[in-house]
């Protein structure tokens, strides 16, 4: 039951934090914490996407303007990221399909420090946007979770990508 409940607050939550907005938010664990990485110069940009026709959308985000809302984390975020040598987190769609009751699946190649991998995401269409999540795993990126006073406090591995896109009707 437990289960379910969390699986239907990560379904919920992305809806109500994006609507009519564009945003992309990172969360994750530690053993004795969450932390939340925001994208706030995307969330501004006022970019509106098209998913018609030949020209899908590949969005481009620069590492360094997550923002976790904590100086050490933040940059603890962005030095995970090897954010100097590989500045640009890119989400490109290679593939948009409707299915029913105004959801939509969509085939994504995520790139993050060089590293491609492709990925299934279910979105919904809540007021002029589409909201979406999938979790992911630092591993899948070739990144080793940080360890902190000797491995006491350490990231979990797993984190969640949440996102909105503006778009056209």
């Amino acid at each position: 039951m437990k289960n379910k409940i969390i699986i239907l607050l990560f379904s919920i939550i992305p809806i109500l934090l994006f609507s009519q907005n564009n945003g992309v938010v990172i969360n994750g664990w530690t053993n004795v914490n969450t932390f939340k990485c925001a994208n706030d110069n995307f969330k501004n940009s006022g970019s509106i996407y098209s998913f018609t026709g030949n020209q899908l959308p590949n969005v481009q985000l620069q590492v360094t303007d997550f923002d976790c809302r904590n100086k050490m984390m933040t940059s603890d975020f962005r030095k995970i990221l090897n954010a100097e040598k590989y500045p640009v987190l890119n989400i490109k769609f290679l593939d948009f399909d409707k299915a029913p009751a105004n959801k939509f699946t969509a085939l994504v190649e995520v790139k993050m420090m060089n590293v491609t991998r492709k990925y299934t995401i279910e979105f919904s269409k809540n007021n002029h946007s589409l909201v979406g999540n999938k979790r992911l795993k630092f591993s899948d990126f070739n990144i080793v979770p940080p360890k902190k006073m000797g491995g006491m406090i350490y990231v979990k591995n797993d984190i969640d990508l949440l996102f909105s896109l503006a778009i056209k009707d």
